[in-house]
């Protein structure tokens, strides 16, 4: 031991400070002489594509400029077919594919196929490493002892939750068109965001967020969502960002800037008020069973998800084995309430921007509220059997889908199957993809969705009557929900679902009903702006950020 301590103390400090510094540099050295060295060796090269405008850049800044509505990756498919080799940073080749039975392979074998590190790293530092962060077998744990939680039963249970806040809504409107003389112009998106929010807080953790309110009650968690700062898309995903993700040596030697050091020390507020809610979650659960002191799967009734999910974790019932960490319950907190708040939020204003925009189809919809149950006795079965509601729903998340793509890496050589041949650069006809430990794979959601191969000449049209007949090659598409692309599929399809459409059903039936909605902006001067979720904005207003003004009024009897 004496000698390796007298070998150690003889090392010059200079020498000592340069091989550690060496060794910081390793990693990110190796990233850059494989991803050179990747266009050599990878067998996508053989597969047809677009040329790359930029040695540094490849297609990237194109791919990036265009996610929200994905013009060029059509162009692409229409040139090269539904397998195409597209080059990224550095030079390295991807995998991009919109073949029905590829992508039904790559989702259904989901563990051999997962997120890749640098996503999933700025995932972790946004969401926690709750289940959009877990893979292999900490992904499927999390996934059984979250799935009660998230199926037709249960949400069943929290109609009362999506509809009294649908209603809250509804009266504030009807409040402000009355004191604005029968009209008022309001952006609806940041109100769909205080509603969802809410409904996320009661119907989640049974936490008031007071979103909705006007006088100064909403928590302090609430004011970190309203406010932009738990979660900046557009900071976090700045290109400085994605470099300090990618080579964490950078995070080392260059300051968090400003706006990104606000976010994190928000996040950490989120999750302090996340420990909090677990354990007066813990103490009502130990309250509730009394001095017998044994909790079992079935003997806590309390209604909201962080509930179930303590409640599973606390029953001697359940194995071991089955039950997550307090870290693990409260990553799922932070995932909960960022992705459900962000994405229904987004959608719910794309279904209103079409509805705005097609008023037969408001008058269409409020025909059949109508004629619906009372109001007061509604419940998600009345819900999910008006046709035309339902339709209205399915179309608006079909050519309005708020994540146009997702990303995928091969976790070992595959052998990928194809519903279609294709021709690789060399003439040579293929009728499988090999892809090789470590090829990226872009799966175009938004673009699968408006396919006209799929869904006819005007597949990118919103014609809510197509729900009527539905195409038979729209079964070909991988999904957990109505043959689209929206909610993903297999064992990593969107576990939350079922919740979202009855949220989303809930609010425009309640408000449809009672309210008109009008664009007060010209329709082309609203466009979808990318940022994790498609987000709307104003072209002449973009200085404002996210945006969807409308001037509401109430409905014509």
């Amino acid at each position: 031991m004496s000698s390796v301590y007298q070998f150690l103390k003889s090392i010059p400090w200079t020498v000592a400070i340069a091989t550690l510094f060496g060794l910081s540099l390793a990693q990110p050295l190796f990233r850059i002489v494989r991803a050179l060295s990747k266009p050599l060796t990878s067998g996508l090269r053989h597969l047809p594509g677009p040329s790359s405008p930029s040695i540094i850049w490849g297609n990237a800044r194109e791919i990036l400029h265009d996610q929200a509505e994905q013009k060029m990756e059509e162009e692409w498919m229409q040139k090269y077919g539904h397998v195409i080799r597209y080059w990224a940073a550095l030079g390295t080749p991807h995998l991009f594919t919109a073949d029905t039975r590829a992508l039904s392979y790559i989702l259904s074998h989901a563990y051999d196929f997962p997120k890749p590190e640098a996503f999933r790293a700025a995932v972790g530092e946004i969401f926690g490493k709750g289940l959009l962060f877990a893979e292999g077998d900490v992904h499927k744990r999390q996934r059984r002892a979250m799935n009660p939680a998230f199926s037709a039963a249960h949400v069943r249970d929290l109609t009362s939750v999506f509809l009294d806040k649908s209603h809250e809504l509804r009266d504030i409107w009807l409040r402000k068109i009355a004191e604005g003389d029968g009209m008022h112009e309001t952006d609806v998106m940041s109100w769909f965001s205080r509603v969802s929010l809410d409904i996320i807080g009661l119907a989640g953790f049974d936490y008031k967020f007071s979103a909705l309110s006007e006088d100064g009650e909403a928590s302090e968690l609430a004011s970190l969502f309203t406010n932009g700062s738990v979660i900046d898309p557009d900071q976090h995903f700045s290109f400085v960002n994605v470099l300090r993700v990618v080579f964490p040596i950078l995070q080392s030697i260059m300051d968090d800037p400003p706006q990104f050091k606000k976010m994190k020390a928000d996040n950490l507020t989120m999750r302090q008020i996340g420990r909090e809610l677990i354990q007066q979650k813990k103490d009502a659960i130990l309250a509730e069973v009394g001095t017998s002191g044994i909790i079992e799967k079935s003997s806590v009734k309390s209604r909201d998800l962080l509930s179930l999910l303590i409640k599973a974790n606390m029953a001697s019932d359940i194995p071991e084995s089955q039950k997550m960490s307090d870290e693990e319950i409260l990553d799922q907190i932070s995932t909960f309430l960022i992705a459900g708040h962000e994405t229904t939020a987004s959608s719910l204003a794309w279904i209103l921007y079409e509805i705005a925009r097609h008023p037969e189809v408001q008058t269409k919809l409020r025909a059949e509220f109508t004629s619906a149950s009372n109001e007061n006795e509604l419940g998600v079965e009345d819900l999910m059997a008006l046709p035309y509601l339902d339709a209205v729903l399915r179309e608006a998340l079909r050519t309005r889908a708020v994540v146009a793509g997702t990303t995928r890496v091969a976790g070992k050589d595959s052998v990928i199957p194809l519903s279609m041949p294709y021709t690789d650069v060399k003439g040579a006809k293929r009728h499988e993809i090999r892809v090789k430990k470590g090829d990226i794979i872009y799966i175009p959601i938004l673009l699968l969705n408006r396919s006209t191969e799929i869904w006819g000449d005007d597949a990118k049209e919103f014609n809510p009557d197509r729900w009527s007949s539905m195409p038979e090659r729209s079964a070909e598409i991988p999904s957990v929900y109505s043959h689209l692309g929206t909610f993903l599929a297999g064992p990593r399809g969107c576990i939350g679902y079922r919740f979202a459409v009855a949220e989303m059903k809930a609010l425009i039936f309640t408000l449809v009903r009672d309210i008109s909605f009008e664009l007060a902006v010209p329709a082309d001067d609203i466009e979808g702006r990318e940022a994790i979720v498609t987000r709307p904005i104003v072209k002449s207003q973009k200085e404002k950020g996210y945006q969807l003004p409308m001037i509401l009024r109430l409905a014509k009897e």
